[in-house]
């Protein structure tokens, strides 16, 4: 367990001083160090952290109370205690409203120090555990992320599954905004190098003339302006996992280099005259078509095929429409939790403008709608005109089309309604596109926005003969 670390801030070296020695001896377990203004103990707090603040109200420059604010802005967590020698009561509830937790008046009665520190230093050890807590509760387990009760959706868990238990290098595919670092981050967890890194790396993030260097490392003096050594992204998942995104967007020259490290398992660091073994799982992820840049010269296929030793595409929105309901009201549970806020949910005429809505953005999108949703709502219930830019579906205006919400004057079951409205969307919306393009199922693929496996899945759930509307 890391030990308490206590800052003290006086700009008096007897006082800071005194309290060292005091303070040492009576909490021996706590890390103690002090600073002599405000700047000192900022500059200290950004870069090692405290957990118990103990600090002067009156210093020159930056005064007390001032601290006090910067400090519990940057981390809600620590616990601020003031000390004066000048002691007001206006000066004590000030202190207190602006967020410290106790006022010492100089000189200090040595059983009220000690209590009060020992007090100050539990209730930060108990609001970190709280928040940690808390963000296990919102995170919760990284699989159940991918929520859905589908046919496809429990299919993809199945193989996410599968996929997890193996050591094969990964490619992991699919529309922008599906989840593919989610899925990455899961194959890992749920993997037996759960327990080793995961590092991930945002391929075009990195300049290409610096990308080599960062994945494979380098030596000293390897380069201009390489002052020291560099160990490298590989070498830093050593015995775990390296998730590669947007691995289409590699360089041609780097793809050669990596295709070795594939092959060998071993890296070369840029100036290093030998080769270092390396027990490094490779996923990569792309939304990009890699066959066609292949054809194009502008992916290795050599690399291509030893990235897609096992394959795993992540579903579109189009593809779970099915599953929305289920996936909205658990984006609006992470929310909430996210923003300490008591739980909402969508009424089901929100719930209907959802799921007839197009996703281009696929779950990315779908998940900004409910924050901004979540966020604005003032009650417990989201109606539909609590969510900015999205239209309410015409439910009822087809010839023959019955309500799927009221019968009579009753609300019909949820999912009962939920599977009418989905199915009733999805017949009326392929049988447009399909007649829009005289029944080429390529051409309404790419208008809508599906993959065209994805659309002929959905013709064959619902038995549409796309013939019929050839011309």
């Amino acid at each position: 367990m890391s030990r308490h670390r206590l800052l003290i801030v006086d700009d008096e070296p007897d006082m800071r001083n005194g309290l060292l020695r005091v303070l040492g001896k009576k909490f021996p377990a706590v890390e103690i160090v002090t600073a002599q203004d405000g700047e000192e103990a900022l500059e200290y707090i950004h870069e090692h952290g405290a957990d118990l603040a103990l600090l002067d109200i009156q210093m020159p420059g930056m005064t007390g109370l001032e601290l006090l604010k910067e400090m519990t802005s940057r981390d809600p967590w620590i616990t601020v205690v003031m000390m004066t020698g000048f002691g007001t009561i206006a000066t004590a509830v000030e202190a207190i409203k602006l967020g410290a937790y106790d006022f010492l008046t100089k000189p200090f009665d040595s059983d009220l120090l000690r209590r009060t520190i020992a007090k100050a230093l539990e209730r930060t050890r108990l609001l970190r555990e709280n928040h940690e807590l808390k963000q296990q509760v919102c995170d919760k387990h990284i699989k159940t992320e991918f929520v859905g009760e589908s046919a496809t959706m429990k299919r993809f868990q199945s193989y996410l599954n599968t996929v997890a238990r193996s050591n094969y290098t990964t490619l992991v595919r699919g529309e922008s905004g599906t989840g593919k670092e989610l899925a990455a981050r899961a194959i890992h967890s749920l993997s037996n190098r759960a327990d080793k890194p995961l590092i991930m790396v945002n391929c075009p993030a990195i300049p290409e003339h610096l990308l080599e260097s960062e994945l494979f490392g380098h030596t000293r003096g390897a380069f201009t302006g390489a002052s020291h050594e560099q160990k490298g992204l590989f070498a830093e998942a050593d015995g775990g996992t390296i998730c590669l995104d947007e691995v289409g967007d590699i360089p041609i020259g780097i793809q050669a280099k990596l295709l070795r490290v594939l092959q060998e398992q071993e890296i070369k660091p840029l100036g290093a005259p030998v080769t270092k073994k390396i027990d490094v799982r490779v996923i990569a992820l792309t939304n990009l078509d890699l066959e066609t840049m292949i054809a194009e010269r502008l992916f290795r296929e050599d690399l291509f095929y030893r990235l897609n030793v096992v394959t795993l595409t992540t579903p579109s929105l189009g593809e779970i429409i099915d599953d929305i309901p289920l996936l909205v009201d658990h984006l609006a549970k992470k929310v909430c939790c996210e923003l300490d806020l008591p739980y909402k949910r969508f009424d089901q005429r929100a719930l209907a403008a959802l799921c007839h809505r197009n996703w281009p953005g696929n779950v990315r999108e779908l998940q900004n709608v409910v924050r901004r949703s979540v966020m604005f709502c003032p009650g417990d219930v989201i109606s539909i005109e609590d969510i900015h830019g999205i239209e309410p579906p015409n439910l009822s205006s087809s010839p023959g089309q019955q309500s799927i919400v009221l019968v009579g004057d009753e609300l019909e079951p949820y999912k009962i309604a939920k599977e009418k409205i989905i199915d009733s969307f999805t017949v009326e919306y392929i049988h447009s596109i399909l007649k829009k393009h005289n029944g080429n199922i390529s051409q309404a693929a790419a208008t809508s926005g599906l993959s065209r496996v994805a659309l002929q899945k959905i013709i064959k759930r619902h038995d549409i003969d796309a013939d019929a509307f050839r011309s």
